[in-house]
């Protein structure tokens, strides 16, 4: 809420990039009402969390919508970053506020399309035989088809996105050095935005990858909810708690740098340009 306001107030929404964190801002805080709803019925009667009820499709398909939207949300910031660093270079692309705007509406009609299937009757309210025990009502082929193809997106295209970037700041380097020009301003952008994305790309691992392992475990176990108790449980717990930790993690990687972050890539094109 805080980055939410705080984007507001100063009317930086018109820059790409700033929709992008208020968007992200928003997947956050969905995130973290889901969660509280969650909690609240664990709380009120705990047996429907573990053994599953129809009570249990709504926040759970809201609680999936805001995690997927957070993933492309996260993916976009990172396509946006290494555009911007390499729109001197090659690409003649840039970046506008209506991309932004397009690439928000499209991430949160996938997201929701996604995380609402439950609530259009992919469901294991009837089924037992496919039924999660970690997540119940939903049902293990959806929870496959949900996760291991948007972890790996979470994991592989910042990966790569991120890489890219610090090897065009590193060519850049090189390219100064050899022309005799400073190269102090590349040399500290390229230590920021390596530790950057390094924290990104972290955060991204520990908050993702136990959930996927706990998907993989449902998908291969086969016994009753009661033979798993407590301890699956707990992992579960654990597992919201990292991907809440994401959410408090977040603006302080993207916002609190963003000021510094966006005055070191100008300085970067201004010097490529007199390079050029």
């Amino acid at each position: 809420c805080t980055v939410i306001f705080t984007r507001l107030a100063t009317r930086d929404l018109h820059k790409p990039i700033s929709i992008l964190f208020c968007n992200l801002a928003v997947s956050d805080l969905f995130t973290s009402f889901s969660g509280f709803w969650i909690s609240m019925l664990f709380i009120t009667n705990p047996d429907i969390t573990i053994f599953g009820s129809r009570d249990m499709l709504a926040p759970y398909s809201l609680y999936t919508t805001s995690i997927l939207s957070t993933i492309y949300n996260l993916v976009s910031i990172g396509i946006e970053r290494y555009l911007a660093v390499a729109e001197s270079m090659r690409t003649r692309f840039r970046v506008a506020r209506n991309h932004s705007i397009a690439v928000v509406f499209i991430n949160w009609v996938l997201a929701f399309f996604l995380g609402c299937l439950p609530l259009m009757g992919w469901n294991c309210l009837q089924a037992e035989s496919n039924v999660s025990v970690l997540y119940s009502p939903f049902c293990v082929n959806y929870l496959v088809f949900i996760a291991m193809p948007n972890v790996a997106v979470a994991f592989l295209v910042p990966l790569f996105t991120y890489l890219r970037i610090i090897i065009i700041l590193r060519k850049r380097k090189l390219r100064m050095q050899a022309c005799g020009q400073a190269t102090g301003t590349y040399q500290s952008a390229e230590t920021q935005v390596a530790r950057t994305s390094i924290s990104i790309w972290l955060l991204a691992l520990v908050s993702y990858a136990p959930f996927l392992a706990g998907v993989i475990f449902d998908a291969a176990n086969r016994r009753c909810h009661t033979e798993l108790y407590p301890g699956v449980y707990i992992f579960r717990n654990c597992t919201a708690m990292l991907i809440t930790i994401t959410c408090l993690g977040n603006p302080v990687l993207y916002t609190l740098r963003l000021r510094a972050l966006g005055a070191r890539l100008k300085a970067l094109r201004g010097l490529s340009a007199c390079a050029i």
